[in-house]
């Protein structure tokens, strides 16, 4: 028994790596180690041998055992030490140089767009996306037969069989914030309503989600001369050209009378558009007075006041101002595609940096 305790225990203590552990234990106490081979004489051996040679075996194998648990736990930590050794971080380095999120041309063009406007004296307001079948048509001037009213225009919100209640659709312009913000400020006013907007629509100037950016003026003398100078005041600062030139076309809107779409002087030679120069036009806004029955609809008398109301596409003036051809591309989440066309974090409007 001593001779195999002390034979064993000794090239325990030995063994260099765990590979050489398990031969050890393979050796002593595996299943055909040689304690077991003693362990299996037990069968041949008088009772009281038994009672003498059977604890001493079993002391010895809980001995061995535990020898090589302690030793291949002292292996282990050995090599945790090396590697924590060859394997290490100077956090004092700088870090690698990473790329700073950029600002999506939506986003840059609407701070321009309030900026803008903040300077002539409009303050923003918002209302929801989800709208009533009254702010978004009736309240507007927009009749029933109009086809924007019609299901393969609009989107419009399922109701449970039975609902009374009025119909409530994706808002397909931001004109019934100017409503409710009529009903919560009254006259005079000066607001900029910009937001998401939604029609059944797509193409290459075309999403079902866009983004629109609506204005109104109200007050007692206000007239269409007004609406002309606000509006070229408006896209000298945004295009930052001061050749710019509008056109006004008589048009027909519901919410506005006299309606007048707004054209802005550009060229198209060798296929790239300039603004401000050629002989060709390109409609960039619809604008008009707003009709007294709008009027009416937020609260106001249209007997003791009138205004100007405007409309334009934000995602449509940023094509235009920065070269992006494809309106859809705006939504595709293209990382390559906001590297190009996004602007810095820190970048600020046109109008703050002036």
């Amino acid at each position: 028994m001593d001779d195999l305790r002390d034979k064993y225990l000794g090239q325990v203590t030995a063994a260099g790596d765990e590979a050489a552990l398990e031969q050890v234990r393979l050796a002593a106490i595996g299943k055909k180690g040689e304690v077991a081979l003693k362990m299996r004489e037990l069968g041949r051996m008088t009772p009281e041998e038994r009672q003498q040679v059977g604890p001493r075996l079993n002391a010895l194998k809980d001995e061995i055992a535990s020898a090589i648990a302690a030793r291949k736990a002292a292996l282990e930590d050995a090599a945790l030490d090396e590697r924590l050794r060859t394997e290490w971080l100077d956090v004092t380095l700088p870090v690698r140089a990473r790329r700073h999120g950029t600002i999506h041309p939506v986003s840059q063009v609407t701070e321009e767009v309030t900026a803008i406007f903040a300077d002539m004296g409009f303050a923003v307001a918002e209302g929801p996306q989800i709208e009533t079948d009254w702010y978004n048509f009736d309240a507007l001037n927009i009749p029933g037969h109009h086809p924007a009213r019609a299901e393969m225009d609009t989107f419009y919100l399922a109701r449970a069989e039975g609902d009374a209640r009025p119909p409530h659709v994706l808002r397909t312009h931001t004109s019934p914030v100017q409503i409710r913000s009529m009903e919560t400020t009254g006259a005079p006013t000066r607001v900029i309503c910009p937001g998401r907007v939604y029609r059944a629509d797509y193409d290459q100037t075309h999403t079902p989600m866009f983004h629109q950016v609506e204005g109104m003026a109200i007050d007692r003398d206000i007239s269409m001369a007004n609406l002309k100078w606000c509006l070229e005041e408006f896209c000298r600062a945004f295009f930052e050209l001061d050749g710019i030139e509008l056109r006004f076309r008589a048009s027909h809107f519901p919410f506005t009378e006299p309606s007048a779409e707004v054209d802005i002087r550009c060229s198209w030679e060798g296929g790239t558009l300039k603004l401000g120069e050629g002989d060709d036009w390109l409609e960039i806004l619809g604008s008009g007075m707003i009709h007294p029955h709008v009027l009416r609809s937020g609260g106001i008398d249209p007997d003791e006041w009138q205004g100007f109301a405007f409309g334009m596409g934000i995602d449509r003036i940023a094509m235009l101002k920065y070269g992006i051809p494809d309106l859809r591309a705006f939504f595709d989440s293209d990382l390559r595609w906001l590297k190009h066309y996004g602007f810095g974090a820190l970048a600020a409007p046109t109008r703050h940096a002036g």
